[in-house]
C-alpha cells in the first residue's frame, strides 16, 4: 500500500513572541526571531479502499474512526484532525469524502512550547498535498494551517508557530496588518549557529500549560488598553530587531541581555506566564551559569531555554535534571515542512 508522509520542525522562539497575537500585530505590526530544530511534527496518509476516515494520534494514544464523510463534527475529539480533513475537502477535492488512515505523532508533548500544535497542522496539509498533488507553497501552507486553527477552530494563538514550521531555518518574520506575512529567511555564519547550538540548554519543565487561557489574558489586556501590556509587547518587538543584529554579528553577551530582557517584558503581559516553580528553575540555573533564561512559547510552563558559556554546560544540566524535568538535546535544523511518497 502506497503512504504519503510528512514532517515539520518544531521551533525555537528567540524574540518577539507574543507581538505576532491578534489585535496587537492588528493594531502595530508585530516582528518576532525564530530558528527551528531538529525535532518534528509527523503525519503519515494510508489511501483506504473502504468508505472510512481513521485517525491514530499515536503520541497522545488516541483513536477516532468515521464513516467517510464530507464534514466531521468539530470541535469535539481530535479537532485538529477533523478540522484539517473538513478544508482540504471542502477546498481542494470538490466536497467528497476522502477514504484514510491518518497518523500523527509529535517529539515533544502539547502545551511544551515549541509550537508543536501548529506544527502538526502543517504536517498533516503537507502530508496531503503530498497525496493529492496540491500547488501548495510555504505560505500556503502556512497560512491554510492559520486558518484551521486560528479561523476555523477559533483557537488563541499568534501566527509564527506556522510559519516557522513550513519555511525552517533561522527567520525574522513580520506580521502585518490584514493577514500581510513576510518572512526573511536569515543567513547566520555556520560558526555563530554552532556556538549558539552549544550555548543553549533546552529544558523541559515538566509542567504542562493551556497556551490559550495564558494568551487570551495576553489578548484581553491589550484590548482594554492596558498601557503596561502594550508597552511590554512594544518592548518584545524592539528585541526582535535587537537579537537580529546581535545573532548576525554573533554578540553572544548582547544576546543574553536581550533574553533576559524579553522574560522580563513577557511576564507583564499575563498574570499566568511565570510562577513560582518557574522562578526557582531559573534561580537555580543562574545558580549553576545560566547567563539567560526565558520560557518558550506562551509561558507558564512547558520548555525553558538557558544560554550558558559551553564550559559551564555540564555544571547547569547536572543542576536542571536534579529538579523533576528533562534535558532535551537538539540541533537546528534548516529545512522546513517536507513530504515524500513510500511505496
Amino acid at each position: 500500500m502506497t503512504k504519503y508522509r510528512a514532517r515539520a520542525p518544531l521551533r525555537l522562539g528567540l524574540a518577539g513572541g507574543g507581538t505576532d497575537v491578534s489585535p496587537y500585530c492588528d493594531l502595530y505590526g508585530g516582528q518576532v526571531l525564530n530558528a527551528t530544530i531538529n525535532h518534528y511534527a509527523h503525519c503519515t496518509i494510508e489511501p483506504l479502499n473502504t468508505a472510512a476516515i481513521e485517525f491514530h494520534a499515536l503520541d497522545i494514544d488516541q483513536v477516532e474512526y468515521h464513516t467517510a464523510c464530507s464534514h466531521l463534527k468539530v470541535p469535539e475529539g481530535l479537532s485538529l484532525h477533523r478540522e484539517t480533513y473538513n478544508l482540504i475537502v471542502e477546498r481542494f477535492n470538490d466536497g467528497k469524502p476522502l477514504h484514510l488512515r491518518m497518523s500523527t505523532s509529535a517529539d515533544a508533548p502539547p502545551g511544551s512550547g515549541l509550537g508543536s500544535s501548529s506544527t502538526l497542522v502543517v504536517a498533516m496539509i503537507q502530508a496531503y498535498s503530498e497525496w493529492l498533488r496540491l500547488p501548495l507553497g510555504e505560505y500556503d501552507i502556512a497560512r491554510t494551517a492559520f486558518e484551521v486553527e486560528r479561523v476555523r477552530l477559533k483557537q488563541t494563538g499568534g501566527r509564527q508557530d506556522q510559519y516557522a514550521a513550513a519555511f525552517g531555518g533561522v527567520n525574522y518574520i513580520e506580521f502585518r496588518p490584514e493577514e500581510h506575512v513576510v518572512v526573511n529567511p536569515l543567513r547566520i555564519k555556520s560558526w555563530i549557529m554552532n556556538e549558539l547550538e552549544t550555548s543553549l540548554v533546552l529544558y523541559y519543565s515538566s509542567v504542562p500549560r493551556e497556551s490559550s487561557r495564558i494568551i487570551e489574558e495576553q489578548v484581553k489586556m491589550v484590548e482594554q488598553g492596558e498601557s503596561e501590556a502594550i508597552n511590554a509587547t512594544h518592548r518584545l518587538k524592539e528585541d526582535a530587531i535587537r537579537m537580529k543584529d546581535a545573532l548576525l554579528r554573533g554578540d553572544f553577551e548582547k544576546i543574553g541581555q536581550i533574553l533576559n530582557r524579553s522574560w522580563e517584558a513577557k511576564k507583564m503581559l499575563a498574570s499566568s506566564i511565570s510562577n513560582s516553580s518557574l522562578d526557582e528553575t531559573i534561580a537555580e540555573a543562574r545558580r549553576a551559569g545560566a547567563i539567560a533564561a526565558k520560557v518558550s512559547g506562551a509561558g507558564g510552563g512547558g520548555f525553558m531555554m538557558f544560554l550558558v558559556e559551553p564550559s559551564l554546560r555540564h555544571r547547569l544540566e547536572r543542576a536542571l535534571l536534579e529538579r523533576r524535568g528533562r534535558l532535551l538535546p537538539f540541533r537546528f535544523c534548516v529545512d522546513g515542512v517536507e513530504s515524500w511518497t513510500v511505496k
